[in-house]
């Protein structure tokens, strides 16, 4: 499926004591990159619960290659790997334009659920179809 790409810039507050990106700052990154793929194709989380479901996440994985610094721009690339009844397969890269440096990959398994009951249920077709066709 059709990736989304944005750019944004590395902040002091991202940074650690080692003076890099802090590793759970990426994860953050991740959950923000799904969180705006899914509204820019009219499903976030409003339009979500507007048809009874939520995402959580099943597991996260994140493979660091480089590391990052305040004030870097970097981009962010998200696509959809796979999506079946309830799960979905979300991936990750993150680059340094400048350099063309390749941060880290990483990748999510999102599982829909019911928003009252918080039971997996069936991913609505709709849903399917919008980031099928974006």
């Amino acid at each position: 499926m059709k990736p989304y790409i944005y750019n944004f810039n590395v902040n002091k507050e991202d940074i650690d004591f080692n003076g890099h990106v802090n590793n759970v700052t990426y994860l953050s990154w991740m959950i923000d990159a799904a969180t705006k793929h899914s509204a820019a194709v009219g499903y976030g989380y409003e339009k979500c619960l507007e048809l009874g479901g939520t995402w959580v996440a099943k597991s996260h994985n994140i493979e660091y290659k480089r590391p990052a610094f305040e004030n870097d721009e970097l981009q962010m690339k998200t696509w959809i790997e796979d999506i079946g009844k309830i799960l979905s397969t979300r991936r990750y890269e993150l680059t340094r334009p400048s350099d063309g440096a390749l941060i880290c990959e990483g990748k999510t398994e999102w599982v829909f659920v019911d928003s009252k009951k918080m039971r997996p249920m069936k991913i609505p077709q709709e849903i399917i179809e919008g980031f099928k066709n974006t």
